[in-house]
């Protein structure tokens, strides 16, 4: 399917000012035709042809259209496309076309069909308090953005995690839109969490070793927590090829919501706590052994005090137990000899 713009049907101010001329012109000659068949007794040609008017002025009344910045208006005639319109103006159509939308009565979380239930959010935004708003079958080309619910998927290691993400897109064919696909929005949001299943299932929640995240064959670093760019341009990626047919555009992809799922995120907690532990304990006798290296390094260095293996030892366990332990230590005096 390919889109037809109509761009040259700004002319539905000139029809509307002939129609009105019309309704003026039959109204005119009913009501002149009528008087001279009472008073003269002429023909009633000049009636009839006035109530002819007045049946028939209506007629083009359907064809005029308006449209707003960033909207746009397709049109069948007698089930066959026959064109769209796009831009801001006043147009005149074909009485007899009609206009499509399958996705018009269709409400999912995105910015243009947000409901509104505060009267006072109503007024403002000049939708009915009751959050119904009056669909109609245009379709806008705004920038918009489909915010899913929130999934459960496995990432590459198993563990589930939780993950929602924010999608920007707008349409740029009308035609394919409304004709190659039953509903564009609900086949953009399914679309949406195909494409997060697969790209997700590539993925570590956080960095793993041995885990190949890109295909190449090769391990690396790339995880959901610290790849998070990454994965999000993946999965533009993913659900652009998807929508290409719908004629939809992808502008961005981000991810809004990341976290363990609720039945192991306590053990990841915990894990992860171990790990940070594990890690510090790590750093702390590092730093202790090289102060014990440095400390008997300047002994000999100095000659203050011929030390053997034994008191070596002796002194090295003191120190350690000093800088490793997790409270201030409680020094025992010797006022004696060592032995």
């Amino acid at each position: 399917m390919t889109e037809k713009i109509l761009s040259t049907r700004k002319n539905g101010m000139a029809v509307l000012l002939l129609v009105i001329l019309a309704f003026i012109a039959g109204l005119a000659l009913t009501i002149y035709g009528g008087i001279r068949m009472d008073e003269y007794g002429d023909s009633p040609a000049l009636m009839v042809i006035g109530i002819i008017i007045l049946c028939a002025f209506w007629i083009p009344i359907p064809g005029l259209k308006v449209l707003k910045p960033q909207e746009a208006l397709v049109l069948t005639l007698f089930g066959k496309y026959v064109g769209t319109l796009k831009g801001d103006g006043f147009y005149f159509v074909n009485p007899f076309c009609t206009s499509v939308n399958p996705a018009a009565k269709t409400k999912l979380n995105q910015s243009g069909d947000v409901k509104t239930a505060n009267p006072v959010m109503a007024a403002m935004t000049n939708m009915p308090a009751n959050g119904v708003e009056i669909a109609n079958n245009k379709i806008s080309l705004k920038v918009m953005t489909l915010n899913n619910n929130r999934q459960k998927i496995n990432d590459c290691l198993g563990n589930p995690v939780e993950i929602g993400i924010a999608v920007t897109w707008r349409i740029v064919d009308t035609a394919k839109a409304v004709f190659n696909v039953d509903n564009y929005k609900e086949f953009l949001s399914l679309q949406c969490d195909s494409a997060l299943r697969n790209i997700v299932r590539l993925y570590p929640y956080d960095i793993a070793p041995n885990v190949d995240t890109t295909g190449d064959g090769i391990a690396d670093e790339g995880s959901l927590r610290g790849s998070s760019d990454t994965v999000a341009i993946r999965i533009r990626d993913e659900i652009q090829q998807r929508v290409n047919e719908a004629g939809i555009e992808i502008v961005e992809a981000r991810i809004t919501y990341l976290a363990y799922a609720p039945e192991i995120a306590a053990v990841m907690l915990q894990r992860q706590q171990a790990s940070a532990i594990i890690d510090a304990r790590k750093m702390i006798v590092d730093g202790a052994v090289g102060m014990v290296e440095m400390a008997l390094e300047r002994l000999n260095e100095n000659n203050v005090v011929t030390l053997d293996e034994e008191r070596k030892a002796a002194m090295v366990s003191n120190l350690l137990v000093v800088l490793c332990g997790n409270h201030d230590a409680q020094p025992v005096v010797n006022s004696g000899s060592l032995y």
